[in-house]
């Protein structure tokens, strides 16, 4: 058979049916060769990421698959609405598939919830051998992470690579901690689930490439393993980067041994620097008392680091805007990425603002790009939870800010905060309304 994959781009901004479009991805795609490689041998796989190329409606094939997101959930009811009309069989996967199930059926003839590993080649089998037989193709359980295939980046488009591509790799899934706002349980499962160490070595050496990305929940979610695998990337001589939750970094032989085995950036769950917004969110990963620790710890072993934040919580108050910009600015935090607080669809916080009524718009959450306030905050208005946080975006990535708190570029980790913060700086700059802070 003729496969189709299709990763959908998104709309610039509320209700726009301008594409999003990109030259290049600074990160190799993993969803499309990973997709390419659960279709069993045998069959002509072409894979279009809507981003980058053009996506051609009048192509020659016998089925579609598309992987939406919940931002791209609209473009990927467009596509598969089309090839349907020319009675092509379209099959949709992906986590907007999960909470969104009987939506996405309206557009195609079935989808795929949860994991593929298993569902994608009985989908290829049931197409094959006469037509789809379910509605809802499901795991009955998830993976072991045992002999995972290798992606198909040879499939990918030459074009979609920029000039120093990173490569992402996945090590873990799923997440051991339980914060009150996160559905990462809902769709990969309870368990905190580990790739065999020697699987993942030989998929870094597979991609050739010196620059990989881990793209975990949480990349350090069981220490020992962790560290086993960290003892092996020395050898290969890579630049990584990863996330993983704050309270990791006061480990001093941890953070050693992360460093040694060419640690570049770390990304962080921070969500918020007070204790009692930490404390109902959960978020018993992040010692607010010790903040200012982890950041002398981070810039003492020449660590590139970002910090994610949270605003709209219902402990947080006006004030709290310029008291974590003071901190951040004071502290010298090489990154910061400013997040307005949206409930994920599934989770037991969502249903408790949407029975309260304090979701602006639930059927279109999540559906747009930028900073949109989706709640009623109960300390501020909607209004000044957008335009607070487009402002600290603004102030953090002014020029005094970044002289005041990035050392100077010398060495690889410091290029990638300088370069971090000038794309930031690009996206919001002359911004005073909603603004796309897309992928980069």
């Amino acid at each position: 058979m003729r496969i189709l994959i299709v990763q959908p781009t998104h709309f610039v901004k509320p209700f726009s049916k301008r594409l999003y479009k990109s030259k290049s991805r600074a990160l190799v795609p993993l969803t499309l060769p990973y997709l390419a490689a659960l279709v069993p041998e045998g069959h002509e796989i072409k894979l279009v990421d809507e981003q980058i190329e053009e996506l051609d409606f009048d192509e020659e094939c016998d089925c579609v698959l598309i992987t939406s997101t919940i931002l791209t959930s609209f473009r990927a009811y467009d596509i598969a609405d089309r090839f349907r009309a020319r009675g092509i069989p379209v099959v949709i996967g992906g986590p907007h598939c999960t909470f969104y199930g009987d939506e996405v059926l309206e557009h195609a003839d079935a989808i795929v919830v949860g994991e593929g590993e298993t569902q994608v080649p009985e989908v290829i089998g049931h197409l094959e051998s006469g037509g789809l037989r379910k509605k809802v193709y499901k795991a009955a359980q998830l993976h072991d992470l045992k002999g995972l295939p290798f992606p198909r980046y040879d499939l990918l488009n030459p074009k979609v690579f920029s000039r120093f591509p990173t490569y992402s790799v996945q090590t873990t899934r799923g997440c051991p901690y339980r914060c009150e706002f996160c559905a990462e349980r809902y769709h990969l499962g309870e368990k905190y689930r580990m790739r065999p160490v020697d699987e993942v070595i030989e998929e870094i050496k597979q991609t050739g490439s010196k620059q990989i990305f881990f793209a975990d929940s949480t990349f350090a979610g069981n220490r020992a393993r962790t560290m086993e695998l960290m003892e092996r990337l020395i050898p290969l001589k890579i630049r990584w980067s990863t996330l993983w939750n704050t309270f990791r970094c006061l480990d001093k032989e941890f953070m050693e041994l992360a460093k040694r085995s060419g640690l570049l950036h770390i990304n962080m769950g921070v969500e918020s620097i007070k204790k009692d917004t930490l404390k109902t969110m959960n978020k018993k990963t992040t010692p607010a008392d010790r903040l200012e620790e982890v950041v002398r710890i981070l810039r003492r072993l020449g660590i590139s680091f970002s910090f994610n934040l949270i605003f709209g919580w219902d402990t947080d108050t006006l004030e709290d805007f310029d008291a974590t910009l003071e901190f951040l600015i004071k502290n010298k935090v090489h990154v910061a990425f400013f997040n307005v607080f949206s409930p994920h669809k599934g989770t037991k916080i969502y249903e408790r603002y949407l029975k309260e009524g304090r979701l602006i718009d639930p059927h279109n959450m999540g559906r747009w790009p930028g900073i949109i306030a989706e709640i009623y905050p109960k300390n501020y208005t909607p209004q000044q939870l957008e335009e607070n946080v487009l402002r600290l975006y603004r102030e953090f990535y002014s020029w005094p800010s970044m002289l005041k708190r990035l050392p100077p570029p010398v060495t690889k980790a410091y290029i990638a905060s300088w370069f971090m913060n000038l794309q930031e700086r690009k996206l919001y700059r002359g911004n005073t309304h909603r603004a796309n802070f897309d992928g980069i």
